[in-house]
């Protein structure tokens, strides 16, 4: 007797998972960053959404090629070659670990209202590596611990702050609102086109349904309605959460703040809010942080696996965790937090998520011109054109909105990894079959 097939999701609860993945720490702490410029930034949310369909569009048409897709190599090695692949790759490798940092940020940025000590700098570097730490141990014990750790923080941590943006418009000021209209001493045109950076790093996730097309039911129809209407639920989620916290609390106190939900919560309810927001937003980041930690641990152990990093990336122990390469990442991850230490965590938060974005959208564009060129066995139809063209149009806006420090930064990673990798990288495993 045959063993029965796993059962397939279908597209509404796939629609959820690709939403999930991008809700965490940008929902916590993007507020106190885009306070800095304004209300403005409501456009800013707008025209990104707009960017995150067109990519997300790009990576629909691509699961359709490569049903069984699980590492940008699969895609982009058939059309642009092993080099560009190997780039792909190992910078979204690199994005994810860097991008483990600001959820550290956002999750202690939190947490530290509930402990009986000051905010202080050093605080806050010592509570971000104790962090890391906790959740590369709890990575060691496997991934089922870690997934059911993030289920719970999950519902535990979006329920109070469900209440908040929901009862929230009973203390909605217009008048509020329109004083934090645009404090940026700057052109409208300007801070929305500067704010698209940032504000990407809430849509980084949005590729997930593309790669979980595998356990999707009809996922030519399925995977783009869940990629499409994933990345549209999030985008209204921020833009609500987003304009609602500008309307409740002035926009110098919400950028001052290291906990801008807990902050509003306040302003609502009272001073026993705080802390109950706090937990919540503590917990659910802190779930984010573990989760996206095992991610980086599997997609680093690909990457070895298929010649792309070290083969210590891909060892994995018995319990299917990648306790090696984990270390190794964590010992980057504590370096970077004090690297990127700032006066204020709105600041590192910022300093971090536009580095991760650069990488990401270099990423990107890759899957773009994939979808553009096609391969040697298929040529690209019109439809598959003009989505790979509005992908990288959706990166070029991009990168137009990344100061150019972190631009050249991202650059400069790029072209060391490809240096390390023709100097020193393994040769390819032989092909399969």
């Amino acid at each position: 007797m045959s063993a029965m097939a796993p059962r397939k999701i279908g597209p509404v609860l796939a629609t959820f998972v690709v939403a999930n993945n991008m809700i965490g720490s940008g929902f916590f702490l993007l507020p106190s960053t885009l306070a800095r410029s304004g209300g403005v930034t409501a456009l800013s949310w707008l025209l990104c959404t707009l960017l995150a369909v067109m990519l997300g569009g790009a990576f629909a048409r691509l699961a359709r090629h490569h049903p069984g897709l699980e590492s940008p190599d699969d895609y982009v090695r058939p059309s642009l070659g092993r080099d560009v692949s190997f780039l792909a790759t190992t910078l979204y490798w690199i994005s994810s670990w860097i991008g483990n940092n600001a959820i550290a940020v956002a999750a202690f940025g939190y947490l530290v209202i509930l402990l009986p000590i000051n905010d202080t700098p050093g605080v806050r570097l010592a509570g971000q590596v104790l962090l890391i730490w906790l959740m590369f141990a709890l990575n060691l014990m496997g991934p089922r611990p870690i997934a059911r750790f993030q289920s719970l923080c999950v519902v535990l941590g979006l329920l109070p702050v469900a209440v908040v943006l929901t009862a929230g418009w009973a203390y909605f000021d217009t008048g509020v609102y329109r004083a934090a209209w645009n404090v940026s001493g700057t052109s409208d045109l300007s801070v929305v086109l500067g704010s698209l950076a940032p504000i990407f790093w809430a849509f980084i996730g949005l590729e997930t349904g593309a790669m979980v097309a595998g356990v999707v039911e009809d996922p030519d129809r399925n995977v783009p309605r869940a990629t499409l209407g994933g990345i549209v639920i999030a985008g209204l989620v921020y833009l609500v959460s987003s304009v609602l916290m500008m309307g409740i609390v002035p926009a110098s106190e919400l950028a001052a703040s290291g906990a801008p939900f807990a902050l509003v919560a306040g302003q609502m309810f009272g001073a026993w809010a705080v802390p109950v927001i706090a937990a919540a937003a503590a917990l659910k980041a802190t779930g984010t942080l573990g989760g996206w930690m095992l991610v980086t641990g599997e997609s680093g152990a690909r990457a070895a696996q298929r010649g792309f990093l070290p083969a210590l990336f891909g060892r994995l122990r018995s319990n299917g965790s990648a306790g090696t390469g984990l270390f190794v990442i964590a010992l980057s991850m504590s370096a970077l937090a004090t690297l990127t230490l700032s006066p204020t965590v709105a600041e590192q938060f910022e300093t971090l998520i536009e580095m991760v974005v650069i990488l990401v959208v270099m990423a990107y564009a890759a899957a773009g011109l994939s979808l553009l060129l096609g391969t040697r066995q298929r040529s690209p139809t019109q439809r598959e054109r003009v989505l790979g063209m509005g992908a990288l149009v959706a990166c070029g806006l991009l990168v137009y909105s990344t100061p150019g420090k972190t631009l050249v930064g991202g650059l400069v990673i790029a072209l060391l990894a490809l240096a390390a990798y023709r100097g020193f990288g393994r040769r390819p495993p032989p092909a399969a079959g």
